[in-house]
């Protein structure tokens, strides 16, 4: 993915605001039977874990220093993602929300996700590739809130009835996770 945005018009900037933002009030409604309609049926979903790279000094004066890239451990490298799903994957935890014996979200949690930072990187064809960061509020009774952050790293796919979602990794903006749940989507 390039560094630089590509240009893009007004018209498509507006159709990609309304996609993620229509995301993140079905995420935020807990309708995720209906968030799975944005997906591709061959999506992968990846959260690569971070680690804390020690800066190599004899790479002094060189962006890739300090490259995020370096911290992320996943699909492409030895360590270990957090999540690194498929659609059936997802398809079954979004079910389970709606089942009787759901305890790890009962009572569910409450969230509200805040995307903005939306960037087209590469438009090929029916393909875009989007950058977007995003805020998640989590609370949940009983228990201390949280903030996630991280940006988002996908590959939408054009269709006549709208974007779908080929490819999504979630880097997150931590290495130690201490938080009350990974069930979430991001």
């Amino acid at each position: 993915m390039s560094s630089l945005s590509v240009e893009v018009t007004p018209e498509l900037h507006r159709q990609l605001e309304r996609f993620y933002f229509h995301e993140a009030r079905l995420l935020d409604s807990r309708q995720y039977l209906q968030w799975l309609t944005l997906l591709s049926e061959d999506v992968l979903y990846l959260i690569p874990s971070r680690v804390n790279v020690q800066v190599n000094n004899r790479e002094r004066g060189q962006e890739d220093m300090i490259s995020v890239e370096r911290e992320l451990e996943g699909q492409d490298s030895m360590g270990c993602p957090h999540r690194e799903e498929g659609y059936i994957l997802l398809m079954l935890r979004a079910e389970r929300a709606y089942k009787i014996n759901s305890w790890s979200e009962n009572p569910p949690a409450r969230t509200r996700r805040i995307v903005g930072n939306i960037e087209l990187m590469e438009h090929s064809g029916e393909t875009l590739s989007v950058l977007s960061n995003f805020h998640l509020y989590y609370a949940r009774p009983g228990s201390d809130t949280t903030i996630y952050s991280g940006q988002r790293r996908d590959i939408l796919l054009s269709e006549p009835d709208g974007f779908r979602i080929a490819r999504r990794e979630v880097v997150l903006d931590y290495a130690a996770i201490e938080w009350p749940t990974l069930g979430l989507f991001f």
